[in-house]
């Protein structure tokens, strides 16, 4: 009995013990089958991804022999990311205090830069800056201030007391000061509180969010990433920067031109483009004007996180394309020379006009340009202006650069318009023989003053008192333009036309784009169509002012080089360039410039044979001859003084091709309140030993 009982109980055990193994067999089974989906979606810590902007490293810039002009320096930079920054007020003043704290004490406090602050505080009287607030910026802080209930009154102002009520309300924002009794909070300083207001305002100003991260700390040493990253990195991220390299500083600063953040004004047009918001574009020059060649295409780093904002796995999900090489037309040792000899020559008159003791002349000059062209291409070989300045130290320079009266970041080459004065002669000679108004033989008697009109009589240059009331006598064209004759330009001019004047002028490109890819003022050319479009009427007597070179003309120093270009080519009018070639990262060539006619008119050989050699008269026999005494090739050249005012020297204008028989290189150089065109020729001089005498610095005179 004893037996089967125990049978019993071990055959009851063991069918539980089956029974429980089947059930949990069976929960075993739907918990990883049938429930899988379920406990997928609902087990495990949530991971957060999102995708940052690697930029592209952008394209370097060289001259035309593959010297680098501009290139890059990568440095690193940390910025704070609103996406997983910590959202607490006092958590973010903690971070934001860190981190400058740390960078001051490594010693790298230069890299960290207080932003501006637009508030005033004295006593309980706060106010705005007034030239802050007319920035983009200012309009920011003007649409915050408004949306914590703060509107201005109708002039965009606040009273007193909402402006204070203002501030105080971004304090508690910012958790700077408690609520309840308006105090700063015991944790801060008032140098803490003071830093901390600044910097959480510029943040809020520069749209700081999920898609606009904040740069705090430029240019940082990696001793200074890992001290800083010892502690808490929420929110904290460091990336790698390209800083552009000037390899020449203070040469071709106007060419090369800056790069810098987008802009408000720029933003959308940038967006359309596909840029990110924080990209570094070309602000102006090359920088802008090649963009599209050196941006390149930015890539994409995809960062996998968990809530607590911790980096649980981060890669590349799109690489980087760098963006492409840029190669100028310019030489940057023909650019150097072209510098300095244009800052030597204004050196020069206003040292020689300061000595003679007489006023007006040239005691004043104290800026100018110098282009220098590719006469068969259009291709640019030099564009200098002064003043100048240094793209290097651009920034820590700015204040002082654009208070300077003499406009050093104004580029005279390009966006300098002037009146030609009797550079213009050779064009209005070449219309009237190409018109059959003259010959090349065609003899016309300077009778000192032009009686033609009974209301307006001009004079030749030559029928003033200081002269004794000369005459150039009968002169031919080739004459006329060697001694600069007024009285002969006045008849040519008159019966020509001013109407014929124009439509070969602007033939020959002035007045008009030079195509060059830099920003550039078109200039004016005079005659009816500008003074109807302004509202004023043109007279007969303003045809002869024109055909000398006076009236309303303006044009910019390249315009000039284009024209003469234009004139010794027969009237063909090539479009000037200064990109000459892109290359890939990898050396491919990706784009040829190639030489290109924009527009004609056509001027006979014999009429092309004329004006030169008249030119070539004018700096062996005429007013250039003491400036090119004994040189050691033939060259063709023109003068050309323009009157300013009254109380200043006249500009003072020179042009010139080299060599004589086949031209390889066109130069212009004016020199503002250089008093006369000849002595404008030095710096051409010069630049004409640079360009044919590169190895040899004893060829012709030095500027004397």
């Amino acid at each position: 009995m004893s037996k089967r009982e125990h049978l019993a109980r071990y055959v009851c055990l063991a069918a539980f013990f089956i029974v429980v193994c089947l059930i949990f067999i069976a929960r075993l089974i739907s918990i990883q089958i049938a429930g899988q989906d379920y406990y997928t979606e609902t087990s495990g810590p949530k991971t957060y991804t999102r995708k940052e902007i690697i930029q592209a490293q952008r394209g370097n810039i060289y001259d035309c022999n593959g010297t680098a002009l501009i290139s890059n320096e990568f440095t690193y930079n940390l910025y704070l990311d609103a996406g997983s920054l910590p959202r607490a007020a006092a958590d973010r003043n903690d971070i934001l205090l860190r981190i400058v704290q740390t960078a001051r004490e490594n010693g790298s406090g230069d890299a960290f830069t207080l932003p501006e602050n637009p508030f005033t505080v004295e006593g309980e009287t706060v106010t705005l800056d007034d030239a802050f607030m007319e920035t983009v910026y200012g309009k920011r802080l003007t649409k915050l201030i408004t949306d914590l209930n703060f509107p201005p009154e109708e002039d965009g102002t606040w009273e007193e007391e909402a402006l204070a009520d203002a501030y105080e309300a971004l304090l508690v924002r910012y958790g700077i000061i408690t609520i309840e009794d308006k105090k700063v909070k015991e944790n801060y300083g008032a140098e803490d509180a003071a830093l901390l207001f600044t910097l959480r305002l510029d943040m809020e100003l520069n749209n700081f969010s999920a898609t606009e991260p904040y740069t705090i700390l430029t240019d940082i040493p990696v001793e200074l990433i890992s001290r800083i990253l010892e502690g808490s990195t929420r929110g904290i991220r460091v990336y790698n920067e390209s800083k552009r390299i000037y390899h020449f500083p203070g040469i071709a600063s106007h060419i090369l031109g800056r790069v810098g953040r987008i802009t408000a004004e720029t933003a959308e047009y940038y967006k359309e483009l596909g840029y990110s918001m924080d990209a570094v574009v070309g602000v102006d020059g090359a920088e802008k004007s090649f963009e599209e060649y050196l941006h390149g295409v930015d890539g994409e780093l995809t960062i996998v996180e968990d809530g607590y904002g911790n980096v649980l796995e981060q890669y590349v999900s799109r690489e980087p394309v760098a963006g492409q090489h840029v190669y100028l037309t310019i030489d940057i040792e023909l650019q150097k020379a072209a510098e300095k000899a244009l800052a030597d020559n204004i050196a020069l008159i206003a040292q020689k006009g300061a000595a003679s003791g007489t006023p007006n002349s040239g005691e004043d000059a104290n800026a100018g340009a110098l282009t220098a062209v590719d006469a068969k291409t259009g291709a640019v070989l030099a564009l200098a202006s002064c003043p100048t300045f240094d793209l290097s130290t651009f920034s820590e320079t700015y204040k002082d650069l654009i208070e300077d009266e003499n406009a050093p970041l104004f580029n005279r080459a390009l966006e300098g318009t002037y009146a030609p004065g009797s550079t213009f002669k050779p064009g209005v000679a070449a219309a009237a023989l190409q018109e059959g108004v003259i010959t090349p033989t065609t003899e016309i008697q300077d009778q000192g003053q032009y009686k033609f009109y009974t209301d307006y009589q001009p004079k030749c240059w030559i029928y003033a008192p200081k002269y004794g009331h000369r005459t150039h006598g009968f002169v031919n064209v080739s004459e006329a333009i060697q001694v600069s004759c007024n009285y002969f330009f006045y008849e040519i001019g008159r019966q020509l036309t001013i109407s014929k004047i124009d439509t070969y002028c602007e033939k020959y490109g002035l007045g008009q784009p030079t195509g060059i890819e830099l920003s550039e003022k078109t200039g004016i050319l005079a005659g009816p169509k500008y003074r109807e479009e302004n509202g004023k009427i043109w007279y007969d007597g303003d045809t002869l002012q024109a055909a000398i070179g006076q009236s309303d003309h303006l044009f910019t120093p390249l315009q000039i080089s284009m024209y003469l270009a234009t004139l010794l080519d027969g009237g063909n009018r090539m479009s000037a360039h200064i990109l000459k070639e892109t290359k890939d990262y990898y050396g491919n060539t990706l784009y040829t410039a190639e030489p290109k006619i924009i527009d004609s008119i056509r001027l006979d050989e014999t009429v092309v044979q004329t004006v030169r050699y008249a030119m070539k008269d004018v700096t062996e026999n005429g007013s250039a001859a003491r400036v090119f005494v004994n040189y050691p090739i033939a060259i063709g050249g023109k003068t050309g003084t323009a009157q300013v005012s009254e109380t200043s020297s006249d500009n003072a204008t020179f042009i010139a091709f080299a060599p004589f028989d086949d031209p390889s290189i066109v130069a212009t150089c004016v020199i503002e309140h250089g008093a006369t065109g000849t002595d404008a020729g030095f710096a051409v001089r010069d630049l004409f030993n640079a360009y044919f005498f590169p190895d040899d610095t004893g060829s012709g005179d030095t500027q004397s």
